[in-house]
């Protein structure tokens, strides 16, 4: 039986990382501590906006005050808006997959993206209310792959919905190594997307599928049956 759905973000519902990378190095570049994509993909892609920068100034040498880490959020987060506000496109077959679920089984969204990163997406793509919770990056005290995001949007869901949702009846669907650390960390399955990593790379997940066109409601019950 599935109770719950949780949906990763960036990587699943919308390719926005390359456009995180871009808005990361108009910050990053002019103090000295850009990176290439390369590492980007390898070492950034499942950290949040905090943890990401975090690991920029500790890989080049420059101490990061409370002070100065929000300020360079607040940063990244302004050059992330001017360059998704011309636009995105979703994944193919993302958003008729949480149309099918939503209003019919415990649906969220658990993202290393901050709020204000995500709901002008949801919005474009017509999903503001798709969702019974978000949990955003400035919601919790740490980034995947650590499982305290899962472990909240599992805890509001169950609120929610009392006695309905069973976490290791649940469904997280991801595209990171990070990600699915973070669900299983929480007791839930994963069903991963090879939208960001090859398959070999998602180990942990129950099922490996390479897009999530055609799939509604009824096909992730089979995955998981």
């Amino acid at each position: 039986m599935l109770t719950a759905v949780i949906f990763d973000f960036d990587g699943i519902i919308v390719d926005t990382e390359p456009l995180h990378y871009k808005a990361f190095q108009e910050i990053l570049v002019p103090l000295g501590l850009g990176y290439s994509w390369e590492e980007y993909l390898e070492t950034y892609m499942g950290f949040d906006d905090r943890d990401a920068f975090k690991e920029a100034f500790r890989a080049g040498g420059q101490s990061l005050s409370p002070e100065r880490l929000q300020e360079v959020m607040a940063a990244k987060a302004g050059a992330f808006l001017n360059i998704v506000s011309s636009g995105v496109e979703p994944y193919p077959g993302v958003v008729e997959l949480i149309r099918s679920i939503s209003g019919n089984l415990p649906l969220a969204l658990c993202s290393g993206a901050l709020l204000s990163d995500i709901e002008p997406i949801l919005k474009q793509f017509g999903l503001t209310d798709a969702f019974d919770t978000l949990v955003t990056a400035d919601q919790v005290s740490v980034s995947k792959p650590d499982p305290e995001s899962y472990r909240v949007a599992l805890s509001r869901l169950q609120s929610i919905y009392p006695g309905r949702v069973v976490p290791a009846q649940s469904l997280a669907i991801e595209d990171t190594p990070a990600g699915i650390a973070s669900a299983t960390g929480a007791g839930m399955q994963v069903l991963a997307v090879t939208n960001s990593y090859p398959a070999e790379r998602l180990t942990g997940a129950l099922r490996v599928v390479e897009s999530l066109v055609g799939l509604d409601l009824e096909g992730l019950r089979l995955l998981v049956c």
